[in-house]
């Protein structure tokens, strides 16, 4: 059952991360239930024309139809979450203090990357999942969502009535990661498609080299916004433009046994 995941209590079954955080069993599990869930709303997506609808899915039409069930719990096992959810913008998720509602930080709305009704359940889910990592899991959250630290101390202030509030409000905010990397899930299609190891590897890999990168560049990015200085600015560089450290490189999971 989703979200059934527990906390960092160091007991029980579950893998070494960086930190010395463990994820337990049920945390994955609830991930890949989650990862089955999008592809099924990604491929439902994907057969419907729709204007404003993510443009990550017309290409793949083909690919989508032909991925059954096994072939997408395949895909499903990748270790990190394959939509999101404007993880990589803190100032969305803080609630100023003592306010009534959540999200007056960016109350524009985005164009939905979806049109079909199961995105309304599958982003509250997304959100769900979110914030019972961000409290529970902060270093899951940020390995698995892509989370900087900003983001999971903003998610992890919220109530439960809260987090739904900004699941109703904000749907539209549910998207598919990476959506402009057309060659990123043409690789994890075909791989999960073909079953090969090696090729499912490389895809699983690849995503997890990107949402590190993209988790580091959100940390800098905010720590300018937080401060103007001009060290600020430079650090962003260096954060950017490093080699992955260590942490990356240990989180870097091994693959979970595959259905067929």
């Amino acid at each position: 059952m989703l979200l059934h995941c527990g906390k960092d209590d160091g007991v029980g079954p579950g893998r070494a991360t960086a930190d010395g955080c463990w994820l337990r069993g049920a945390t994955l599990d609830s991930l890949a239930e989650l990862n089955e869930l999008a592809l099924a709303l990604l491929a439902e997506q994907a057969a419907v024309r729709c204007a404003g609808a993510s443009t990550l899915l017309p290409p793949f039409a083909e690919l989508w139809r032909a991925l059954d069930g096994v072939a997408r719990r395949r895909a499903a096992a990748c270790p990190y979450l394959l939509l999101d959810a404007r993880f990589g913008e803190p100032a969305c998720w803080r609630t100023p203090p003592g306010a009534a509602e959540v999200g007056d930080a960016a109350t524009e709305r985005y164009t939905p990357h979806f049109s079909v009704p199961a995105a309304t359940e599958v982003a509250r889910l997304v959100f769900f999942y979110a914030w019972h990592l961000a409290r529970s899991q902060p270093a899951a959250a940020r390995l698995l969502l892509g989370m900087p630290p900003a983001t999971i101390a903003a998610i992890s202030r919220h109530t439960l009535r809260q987090i739904q509030a900004l699941a109703e409000a904000h749907p539209e905010w549910l998207r598919p990661r990476w959506p402009a990397r057309v060659q990123v899930w043409r690789e994890l299609l075909l791989a999960a498609g073909s079953g090969e190891a090696a090729q499912l590897e490389r895809a699983r890999l690849r995503g997890m080299t990107l949402l590190a990168a993209e988790a580091r560049l959100a940390a800098a990015r905010y720590a300018v916004s937080a401060g103007s200085s001009a060290s600020s600015s430079a650090a962003v560089s260096a954060t950017v433009g490093a080699p992955y450290g260590q942490a990356e490189r240990r989180a870097t999971m091994p693959p979970r046994p595959q259905p067929g």
